[in-house]
């Protein structure tokens, strides 16, 4: 509600606007469950929706249960993940900047991702040549190398940003020129190793850059959710002081809150769950800004609701192009960074025109 709605609202009202938005979130959670059931049926190996409870409650084939647990299940949870961290990270950002094209990749932290794993890939010898299968002739022969490299390349742009804010006390726009500045930075550096490396490593660099849901296992799964539902409860329990914020800073310091505290672990975090998530998955564009803009038309600025459906719509937008990659040509899948960028930059460009994304 704005501030002028809040002196005439009556008890009757206020409920009424906690139960649009409870609907809302409602709405995203099953359309989530919905597509994520979608995924698990769909693929080259078709499961009726019957195989599939029989497969799930511990009966079905030998061959189903391989498919189900072992690259439909995983798929699924990365996607689930990966698109809740993104956009948690995008949502905290805007607010934190108070710009609404804050994200990880307008920040240039999937950039830094990415030099980092190029850098794993060529000068560290990570990638390999596979000649027994044709099919999939070059692979990344030391994905933990790969992983840590893109980690600490994400870590490295927030950190030169959040230093910039520091020691400069940069405005939020001068944030995002920083990040738009790194991203340059780091892809030129990309494009310079890419230059010097050989046929095998050059495919191994496009292949991780490509972005796969399928590449993480059980444990790195594991890890990926214990990072971003961490970074949810620290987000939740403080999105009052977001709410603050989005008055302003002076608001929000008159309101009590220390700003500066909010801002710099905040965003550290929201590195740490984007990072994480590039560095096992590769770069997914356009997730991470568009989830808040979409959610925000519905549930408008109160970050009691806007970071849990802005996580869902995450989730919704990575399981929607998961299936839209399996559909196209199939067998084959499509890769989700090229899937996301082509359903996202209408969606964003659309949300512009209409004045949304600028709010």
């Amino acid at each position: 509600m704005h501030s002028e709605q809040l002196h005439t609202a009556t008890p009757d009202s206020y409920r009424l606007f906690l139960r649009r938005k409870r609907l809302v979130t409602l709405v995203l959670l099953t359309a989530v469950l919905t597509a994520a059931l979608l995924s698990l049926t769909s693929g080259s190996a078709g499961l009726s929706l019957a195989e599939l409870a029989d497969t799930l409650t511990g009966g079905g084939t030998a061959q189903s249960r391989a498919i189900v647990f072992h690259v439909r299940l995983p798929r699924v949870a990365v996607a689930v993940v990966v698109g809740a961290a993104l956009a948690l990270a995008g949502c905290v950002m805007q607010n934190i900047l108070r710009n609404p094209l804050a994200s990880a990749s307008t920040l240039g932290v999937s950039q830094g991702a990415a030099f980092g794993a190029a850098l794993a890939i060529i000068a560290l010898d990570a990638g390999a040549q596979n000649a027994a299968n044709a099919g999939t002739a070059v692979t990344i022969s030391s994905p933990g190398t790969v992983t840590l490299c893109a980690f600490l390349g994400g870590l490295a742009t927030t950190a030169v940003i959040l230093g910039l804010c520091r020691l400069r006390s940069a405005s939020p726009s001068s944030m995002i020129l920083a990040g738009v500045a790194l991203s340059s930075l780091f892809s030129g550096a990309t494009t310079l190793l890419q230059y010097f490396a050989d046929d095998v490593q050059l495919s191994a660099v496009v292949y991780w850059t490509f972005g796969d849901l399928g590449r993480p296992g059980w444990s790195e799964i594991r890890l990926m959710y214990a990072v971003t539902l961490a970074a949810l409860v620290y987000f939740l329990w403080n999105c009052w002081n977001y709410n603050a914020l989005s008055s302003g800073v002076q608001t929000a310091k008159s309101l009590g809150v220390n700003v500066d505290l909010l801002s710099f672990v905040s965003m550290g975090l929201c590195t740490l769950i984007s990072a994480t998530a590039v560095a096992f998955v590769g770069i997914v564009s356009f997730v991470g800004l568009i989830a808040p803009h979409i959610v925000r038309r519905f549930v408008g600025s109160d970050y009691r609701f806007l970071l849990p459906c802005s996580a869902l719509a995450g989730s919704l937008l990575l399981l929607l192009g998961d299936l839209a990659a399996k559909a196209i040509l199939p067998p084959a899948i499509l890769p989700i960074g090229a899937i996301t960028s082509f359903l996202g930059a209408p969606l964003f460009l659309l949300l512009i025109f209409r004045g949304e994304a600028l709010k």
